[in-house]
Protein backbone atom coordinates (compact mmCIF):
# COMPACT_ATOMS: atom_id res chain seq x y z
CA UNK A 1 0.00 0.00 0.00
CA UNK A 2 3.20 2.48 0.98
CA UNK A 3 4.90 1.74 -2.15
CA UNK A 4 1.87 2.63 -4.70
CA UNK A 5 0.83 5.53 -2.42
CA UNK A 6 4.80 6.74 -3.10
CA UNK A 7 4.42 5.70 -7.04
CA UNK A 8 1.41 7.79 -7.11
CA UNK A 9 2.57 10.55 -5.64
CA UNK A 10 5.94 10.08 -7.27
CA UNK A 11 3.60 10.19 -10.95
CA UNK A 12 1.82 13.35 -9.92
CA UNK A 13 5.23 15.33 -9.44
CA UNK A 14 6.26 14.22 -12.65
CA UNK A 15 3.29 15.39 -14.01
CA UNK A 16 3.14 18.72 -12.13
CA UNK A 17 7.00 19.38 -13.47
CA UNK A 18 5.74 18.36 -17.81
CA UNK A 19 2.75 20.99 -17.06
CA UNK A 20 5.18 23.71 -15.63
CA UNK A 21 7.52 22.65 -18.54
CA UNK A 22 4.73 23.14 -21.14
CA UNK A 23 3.00 26.16 -19.59
CA UNK A 24 6.56 27.80 -20.14
CA UNK A 25 7.25 26.52 -23.24
CA UNK A 26 3.65 26.78 -24.75
CA UNK A 27 1.61 29.52 -22.11
CA UNK A 28 1.31 33.50 -23.29
CA UNK A 29 4.82 34.46 -22.12
CA UNK A 30 6.40 37.94 -22.75
CA UNK A 31 10.38 38.19 -22.58
CA UNK A 32 12.09 41.41 -22.92
CA UNK A 33 15.87 41.81 -23.17
CA UNK A 34 16.17 46.13 -23.10
CA UNK A 35 19.19 47.63 -24.43
CA UNK A 36 22.55 47.71 -22.43
CA UNK A 37 24.50 50.05 -24.42
CA UNK A 38 24.47 53.56 -25.63
CA UNK A 39 21.54 54.86 -27.52
CA UNK A 40 23.10 55.43 -31.20
CA UNK A 41 24.26 58.76 -32.54
CA UNK A 42 22.62 59.95 -35.64
CA UNK A 43 25.67 60.12 -37.68
CA UNK A 44 26.18 62.21 -41.34
CA UNK A 45 27.73 59.86 -43.75
CA UNK A 46 29.09 60.58 -47.10
CA UNK A 47 25.66 59.42 -49.99
CA UNK A 48 26.04 55.60 -50.68
CA UNK A 49 25.23 52.32 -50.11
CA UNK A 50 25.66 52.06 -46.66
CA UNK A 51 24.80 48.02 -46.11
CA UNK A 52 22.51 45.39 -46.79
CA UNK A 53 20.23 43.47 -44.46
CA UNK A 54 18.20 40.28 -44.52
CA UNK A 55 15.19 41.59 -42.94
CA UNK A 56 13.22 45.03 -43.96
CA UNK A 57 14.51 47.81 -41.29
CA UNK A 58 12.00 50.40 -40.24
CA UNK A 59 14.37 53.45 -39.40
CA UNK A 60 13.79 54.95 -36.32
CA UNK A 61 15.01 58.60 -35.52
CA UNK A 62 17.62 58.17 -38.00
CA UNK A 63 18.91 56.45 -35.41
CA UNK A 64 18.57 52.58 -35.14
CA UNK A 65 16.89 50.22 -37.48
CA UNK A 66 13.77 48.04 -36.61
CA UNK A 67 13.04 44.80 -37.70
CA UNK A 68 9.51 42.55 -37.09
CA UNK A 69 9.78 38.65 -37.25
CA UNK A 70 6.58 37.02 -36.49
CA UNK A 71 7.02 37.35 -33.18
CA UNK A 72 9.50 39.33 -32.41
CA UNK A 73 10.61 43.16 -32.89
CA UNK A 74 14.38 43.75 -32.22
CA UNK A 75 16.76 46.85 -32.77
CA UNK A 76 20.45 47.30 -34.19
CA UNK A 77 22.10 50.36 -35.22
CA UNK A 78 23.48 52.74 -36.22
CA UNK A 79 21.69 52.94 -38.84
CA UNK A 80 25.03 53.01 -41.27
CA UNK A 81 25.84 49.54 -39.90
CA UNK A 82 27.22 47.08 -43.04
CA UNK A 83 25.35 44.55 -41.96
CA UNK A 84 22.83 43.27 -39.09
CA UNK A 85 24.38 43.30 -35.97
CA UNK A 86 24.03 42.03 -32.33
CA UNK A 87 20.51 43.41 -31.19
CA UNK A 88 20.37 46.98 -28.69
CA UNK A 89 17.21 45.15 -27.74
CA UNK A 90 14.55 43.04 -28.64
CA UNK A 91 11.01 41.86 -27.50
CA UNK A 92 8.85 38.91 -28.18
CA UNK A 93 5.47 37.76 -27.49
CA UNK A 94 3.85 34.15 -27.50
CA UNK A 95 1.44 33.03 -29.51
CA UNK A 96 0.38 36.56 -30.29
CA UNK A 97 2.11 37.35 -33.42
CA UNK A 98 3.28 40.96 -34.82
CA UNK A 99 0.37 42.87 -37.16
CA UNK A 100 2.78 45.74 -37.98
CA UNK A 101 4.84 48.88 -35.97
CA UNK A 102 5.51 52.01 -36.52
CA UNK A 103 7.50 54.59 -34.94
CA UNK A 104 6.77 58.27 -33.76
CA UNK A 105 10.34 60.20 -32.60
CA UNK A 106 11.98 56.92 -31.08
CA UNK A 107 9.31 55.90 -29.63
CA UNK A 108 8.22 52.46 -31.30
CA UNK A 109 4.62 51.16 -31.35
CA UNK A 110 3.32 47.39 -32.56
CA UNK A 111 0.10 46.25 -33.14
CA UNK A 112 -0.03 42.12 -32.18
CA UNK A 113 -2.77 39.43 -33.40
CA UNK A 114 -4.19 39.42 -30.05
CA UNK A 115 -5.83 43.11 -29.84
CA UNK A 116 -3.07 44.77 -27.64
CA UNK A 117 -1.22 47.80 -28.78
CA UNK A 118 2.58 47.95 -27.16
CA UNK A 119 4.69 51.05 -27.19
CA UNK A 120 8.85 50.45 -26.57
CA UNK A 121 10.84 53.44 -25.98
CA UNK A 122 13.39 52.73 -29.22
CA UNK A 123 16.56 54.21 -26.34
CA UNK A 124 16.19 51.83 -24.13
CA UNK A 125 13.74 48.86 -25.53
CA UNK A 126 11.63 48.98 -22.16
CA UNK A 127 7.62 49.07 -22.41
CA UNK A 128 6.46 52.72 -22.43
CA UNK A 129 2.74 51.97 -22.66
CA UNK A 130 -0.11 49.70 -23.87
CA UNK A 131 -3.67 49.67 -25.00
CA UNK A 132 -6.07 47.32 -25.89
CA UNK A 133 -7.65 47.86 -30.04
CA UNK A 134 -8.94 45.42 -32.14
CA UNK A 135 -6.61 42.42 -33.43
CA UNK A 136 -4.39 42.85 -35.87
CA UNK A 137 -3.59 40.65 -38.96
CA UNK A 138 -1.47 37.96 -38.85
CA UNK A 139 2.18 38.46 -40.04
CA UNK A 140 2.89 37.95 -43.79
CA UNK A 141 6.30 37.61 -45.13
CA UNK A 142 9.58 36.73 -44.72
CA UNK A 143 11.59 40.23 -44.48
CA UNK A 144 8.76 41.71 -42.06
CA UNK A 145 8.54 44.71 -44.87
CA UNK A 146 5.00 44.56 -44.61
CA UNK A 147 4.66 44.49 -40.82
CA UNK A 148 7.22 47.96 -40.77
CA UNK A 149 6.60 49.52 -44.25
CA UNK A 150 3.04 49.10 -44.82
CA UNK A 151 1.23 48.18 -41.78
CA UNK A 152 -2.42 46.85 -41.95
CA UNK A 153 -4.65 49.50 -40.02
CA UNK A 154 -2.04 51.47 -38.47
CA UNK A 155 -1.41 55.06 -39.44
CA UNK A 156 1.00 58.52 -37.76
CA UNK A 157 0.69 61.98 -37.40
CA UNK A 158 2.38 64.18 -35.72
CA UNK A 159 2.81 62.92 -32.05
CA UNK A 160 -0.27 60.39 -32.04
CA UNK A 161 -0.94 57.16 -33.80
CA UNK A 162 -3.55 55.75 -35.37
CA UNK A 163 -5.61 52.20 -35.63
CA UNK A 164 -8.22 51.93 -37.64
CA UNK A 165 -10.07 48.66 -38.32
CA UNK A 166 -13.05 46.82 -37.38
CA UNK A 167 -15.34 50.36 -38.55
CA UNK A 168 -13.48 52.46 -36.20
CA UNK A 169 -10.38 54.77 -36.13
CA UNK A 170 -8.72 55.04 -32.41
CA UNK A 171 -6.21 57.49 -31.79
CA UNK A 172 -3.61 57.18 -28.81
CA UNK A 173 -0.45 59.88 -27.90
CA UNK A 174 2.62 58.08 -28.77
CA UNK A 175 4.17 59.60 -25.63
CA UNK A 176 1.95 58.24 -22.71
CA UNK A 177 -0.95 56.02 -24.88
CA UNK A 178 -4.14 58.04 -23.33
CA UNK A 179 -7.10 57.80 -25.68
CA UNK A 180 -7.10 60.96 -27.86
CA UNK A 181 -10.65 60.25 -29.69
CA UNK A 182 -12.72 57.18 -31.32
CA UNK A 183 -14.82 57.32 -34.39
CA UNK A 184 -17.30 55.10 -36.05
CA UNK A 185 -16.28 55.05 -39.84
CA UNK A 186 -19.42 54.88 -41.92
CA UNK A 187 -19.81 51.96 -44.75
CA UNK A 188 -17.70 52.07 -47.69
CA UNK A 189 -14.54 53.48 -46.19
CA UNK A 190 -11.82 51.29 -47.81
CA UNK A 191 -8.14 51.48 -47.88
CA UNK A 192 -7.82 54.58 -45.51
CA UNK A 193 -4.54 56.88 -45.47
CA UNK A 194 -3.45 59.96 -43.32
CA UNK A 195 -2.12 62.99 -45.24
CA UNK A 196 0.58 65.66 -45.07
CA UNK A 197 -1.95 68.02 -44.20
CA UNK A 198 -3.58 66.18 -41.36
CA UNK A 199 -6.58 64.42 -42.48
CA UNK A 200 -7.55 60.78 -41.94
CA UNK A 201 -8.61 59.90 -45.47
CA UNK A 202 -10.95 57.02 -47.17
CA UNK A 203 -13.58 56.45 -49.74
CA UNK A 204 -16.61 58.42 -48.11
CA UNK A 205 -14.86 61.23 -45.85
CA UNK A 206 -12.06 62.72 -44.16
CA UNK A 207 -11.69 63.28 -40.32
CA UNK A 208 -8.81 66.08 -38.59
CA UNK A 209 -5.96 63.65 -37.22
CA UNK A 210 -6.13 66.30 -34.60
CA UNK A 211 -10.22 65.95 -33.34
CA UNK A 212 -11.56 63.48 -34.95
CA UNK A 213 -13.93 66.09 -36.78
CA UNK A 214 -15.16 65.28 -39.80
CA UNK A 215 -13.65 67.48 -42.71
CA UNK A 216 -16.15 69.32 -45.18
CA UNK A 217 -15.54 69.57 -48.68
CA UNK A 218 -13.40 66.65 -49.56
CA UNK A 219 -13.55 64.67 -52.90
CA UNK A 220 -16.62 62.26 -52.95
CA UNK A 221 -15.63 58.94 -53.93
CA UNK A 222 -12.62 56.18 -53.08
CA UNK A 223 -9.28 58.06 -54.20
CA UNK A 224 -5.80 56.72 -54.80
CA UNK A 225 -3.19 58.08 -52.45
CA UNK A 226 0.31 59.54 -54.05
CA UNK A 227 3.28 60.37 -52.07
CA UNK A 228 3.27 58.64 -49.02
CA UNK A 229 5.42 57.43 -46.70
CA UNK A 230 5.24 54.49 -44.73
CA UNK A 231 2.49 52.82 -43.20
CA UNK A 232 0.45 55.21 -45.99
CA UNK A 233 1.06 58.27 -44.05
CA UNK A 234 2.23 61.39 -44.36
CA UNK A 235 0.61 61.38 -48.20
CA UNK A 236 1.30 64.67 -50.22
CA UNK A 237 -1.48 64.18 -52.93
CA UNK A 238 -4.30 62.20 -53.75
CA UNK A 239 -6.46 61.38 -57.13
CA UNK A 240 -9.95 60.72 -56.73
CA UNK A 241 -12.37 58.77 -58.18
CA UNK A 242 -12.44 60.73 -61.57
CA UNK A 243 -8.55 60.69 -61.52
CA UNK A 244 -8.19 64.37 -60.58
CA UNK A 245 -5.43 65.00 -58.61
CA UNK A 246 -5.23 67.11 -55.59
CA UNK A 247 -2.73 68.15 -53.21
CA UNK A 248 -3.04 67.69 -49.34
CA UNK A 249 -0.74 69.81 -47.87
CA UNK A 250 -3.42 72.01 -46.28
CA UNK A 251 -6.60 72.23 -44.98
CA UNK A 252 -8.57 71.26 -47.90
CA UNK A 253 -7.26 69.80 -51.12
CA UNK A 254 -6.19 71.73 -53.93
CA UNK A 255 -7.04 70.79 -56.98
CA UNK A 256 -4.31 70.09 -59.18
CA UNK A 257 -4.28 69.54 -62.73
CA UNK A 258 -0.53 68.33 -63.00
CA UNK A 259 -1.33 65.57 -60.76
CA UNK A 260 -4.02 64.21 -63.26
CA UNK A 261 -1.05 61.84 -64.52
CA UNK A 262 -0.55 58.16 -63.48
CA UNK A 263 3.06 58.75 -63.82
CA UNK A 264 2.70 62.01 -61.57
CA UNK A 265 3.07 62.07 -58.09
CA UNK A 266 4.01 64.56 -55.07
CA UNK A 267 6.15 65.31 -52.27
CA UNK A 268 7.44 69.15 -50.52
CA UNK A 269 5.08 71.03 -52.04
CA UNK A 270 6.01 69.66 -55.90
CA UNK A 271 4.13 67.50 -58.31
CA UNK A 272 6.91 65.74 -59.66
CA UNK A 273 6.31 63.37 -63.13
CA UNK A 274 8.41 60.98 -64.54
CA UNK A 275 8.07 60.37 -68.56
CA UNK A 276 9.36 61.08 -71.77
CA UNK A 277 13.13 60.50 -70.55
CA UNK A 278 12.99 63.10 -67.80
CA UNK A 279 11.53 64.32 -64.68
CA UNK A 280 9.76 67.41 -64.32
CA UNK A 281 9.08 69.45 -61.27
CA UNK A 282 6.41 71.96 -60.60
CA UNK A 283 4.38 73.61 -57.81
CA UNK A 284 6.33 75.06 -55.69
CA UNK A 285 9.61 75.12 -57.78
CA UNK A 286 9.79 74.57 -61.63
CA UNK A 287 12.89 72.37 -63.20
CA UNK A 288 13.54 69.71 -65.61
CA UNK A 289 15.82 66.82 -65.02
CA UNK A 290 16.87 64.67 -68.07
CA UNK A 291 16.72 61.09 -67.24
CA UNK A 292 14.37 57.76 -66.99
CA UNK A 293 13.93 57.16 -63.41
CA UNK A 294 10.93 56.30 -61.08
CA UNK A 295 10.88 59.19 -58.36
CA UNK A 296 11.13 57.54 -54.61
CA UNK A 297 10.17 60.55 -52.70
CA UNK A 298 10.79 63.71 -51.36
CA UNK A 299 12.33 64.54 -47.79
CA UNK A 300 14.51 67.02 -45.97
CA UNK A 301 14.30 69.10 -49.64
CA UNK A 302 15.71 66.12 -51.50
CA UNK A 303 14.03 64.50 -54.44
CA UNK A 304 15.36 60.92 -54.27
CA UNK A 305 15.28 59.02 -57.84
CA UNK A 306 15.83 55.08 -58.71
CA UNK A 307 16.87 54.52 -62.27
CA UNK A 308 16.74 51.78 -64.16
CA UNK A 309 20.26 50.49 -63.98
CA UNK A 310 19.54 50.86 -59.83
CA UNK A 311 21.46 53.91 -59.07
CA UNK A 312 20.48 56.42 -56.48
CA UNK A 313 20.09 60.51 -58.22
CA UNK A 314 19.70 62.88 -55.28
CA UNK A 315 18.55 66.26 -56.49
CA UNK A 316 18.00 69.43 -54.94
CA UNK A 317 14.02 69.95 -54.73
CA UNK A 318 14.53 73.75 -54.84
CA UNK A 319 16.78 73.80 -58.35
CA UNK A 320 16.86 70.16 -59.53
CA UNK A 321 20.25 70.09 -59.84
CA UNK A 322 22.05 66.43 -58.62
CA UNK A 323 23.92 65.97 -55.75
CA UNK A 324 24.68 63.04 -55.29
CA UNK A 325 24.52 59.60 -57.66
CA UNK A 326 25.61 56.03 -56.31
CA UNK A 327 24.50 52.49 -57.37
CA UNK A 328 22.32 50.98 -55.07
CA UNK A 329 24.28 47.93 -53.74
CA UNK A 330 27.43 47.93 -50.97
CA UNK A 331 30.81 46.80 -51.96
CA UNK A 332 31.28 43.64 -53.74
CA UNK A 333 28.16 42.57 -53.81
CA UNK A 334 26.88 40.55 -57.26
CA UNK A 335 24.92 42.84 -59.08
CA UNK A 336 21.89 41.38 -61.21
CA UNK A 337 18.62 43.40 -62.17
CA UNK A 338 16.54 43.44 -59.35
CA UNK A 339 12.94 45.62 -58.82
CA UNK A 340 11.88 47.63 -55.83
CA UNK A 341 9.12 46.26 -53.73
CA UNK A 342 8.76 48.69 -50.52
CA UNK A 343 11.03 51.09 -49.31
CA UNK A 344 11.60 53.87 -46.85
CA UNK A 345 12.82 57.20 -47.00
CA UNK A 346 13.71 59.47 -44.11
CA UNK A 347 15.70 62.86 -43.92
CA UNK A 348 19.33 61.23 -44.00
CA UNK A 349 18.63 57.65 -45.17
CA UNK A 350 16.55 55.26 -48.36
CA UNK A 351 16.24 51.55 -47.41
CA UNK A 352 14.72 49.44 -50.24
CA UNK A 353 13.36 45.90 -50.47
CA UNK A 354 15.03 44.08 -53.94
CA UNK A 355 12.66 41.60 -55.71
CA UNK A 356 13.98 39.63 -58.49
CA UNK A 357 11.73 37.22 -60.70
CA UNK A 358 9.18 37.72 -58.05
CA UNK A 359 11.21 36.35 -55.15
CA UNK A 360 13.58 37.98 -52.95
CA UNK A 361 17.18 39.91 -54.56
CA UNK A 362 20.01 37.48 -52.96
CA UNK A 363 20.15 36.45 -49.04
CA UNK A 364 20.01 40.16 -47.93
CA UNK A 365 17.35 41.84 -50.18
CA UNK A 366 17.06 44.89 -48.09
CA UNK A 367 19.63 47.87 -48.94
CA UNK A 368 20.12 50.69 -47.13
CA UNK A 369 21.73 53.99 -48.74
CA UNK A 370 22.68 57.57 -47.13
CA UNK A 371 21.43 60.52 -49.29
Amino acid sequence: MTRNLLRALAALVVLAAAGLIGWRVLGPAEVLEPATGAYPVAAVLPPGATGKVTQAPLIVDDRIRVYAGPRVIKADGPVGERMAITPLWSYRRWPAEVSGVVAVGSTVVSRWTDGTLIALDGRTGTVAWRASVPAGEPFTDRTGATAVWAPPGLYVAGPAVFVGDSGKVLAFSAADGSPRWTITLPRGCVTPFVTVGGQFVCGVGAWDVTSGAAVRSWPVGPSTPVGCGVARSGCAGLRDAAGHGWLTGGPRPVRTPALDAREATAGGGLVLTASGGAVTASGAASWRWAGEAQVLGVRANKVVLLTPDRHIVVLDARTGSRTAAFPMYVKRERVEPWQPHLWQLTDSYVAVERLQDDDYYLPDPSVIAAI
